[in-house]
């Protein structure tokens, strides 16, 4: 198998031959006015002995700016699943490992929602007991809505140290700057 350098030698050598015969072949048919075709494509061993050295990326990054657009699009969504008007106030929370994180949302009218399912206060009562006993690192998050009923809210937090958790919090919206 001969190395690269042979094959550069060999490209270096054989393309005046290759094109003095190319020209002595439209010569000839020029004087027999050939008019050859436009699409035909001159196909040398030039080509096959050079290597693609650059990679185009521009589908890459096409595909990473849709992904992008798709996740900045999609996340505040996966985040408000119930329309809550929260009251404003409180600080930033700090990261929560979301395996260890449960949601109790609480409506204006007073319909109870544990992760994002219609439930009633004693079967989210019953789902956080066994969730506690599985792990005993969750945090409860209370979100409530601002023009309910305090005794709702109220009502999961006495649930809550009832059954031992003692890491909840209420959910604000962060105050308008």
């Amino acid at each position: 198998m001969p190395s690269v350098e042979d094959r550069k030698i060999r490209q270096v050598w054989t393309a005046p031959v290759q094109d003095a015969a190319a020209e002595s072949v439209s010569i000839l048919l020029s004087t027999l006015n050939y008019q050859p075709s436009t699409n035909l494509r001159r196909f040398s061993q030039r080509s096959s002995l050079v290597t693609l050295s650059e990679i185009n990326i521009t589908p890459l990054l096409d595909l990473a700016f849709v992904l992008l657009i798709i996740f900045v699009i999609t996340t505040p969504l996966l985040e408000q699943s119930i329309n809550i008007k929260l009251p404003t106030g409180g600080s930033p929370d700090r990261r929560i490992d979301p395996h260890d994180r449960r949601t109790v949302e609480i409506t204006q009218q007073g319909l109870y929602f544990f992760d994002k399912r219609r439930m009633s206060l004693d079967q989210i009562e019953t789902q956080l007991v066994n969730d506690l006993k599985a792990n005993p690192n969750i945090v409860v998050y209370i979100r409530a809505d601002e023009m309910g009923r305090n005794k709702d809210t109220y009502a999961v937090v006495e649930r809550c140290q009832k059954n031992g958790i003692r890491s909840f919090g209420l959910k604000t919206e962060p105050p308008k700057r």
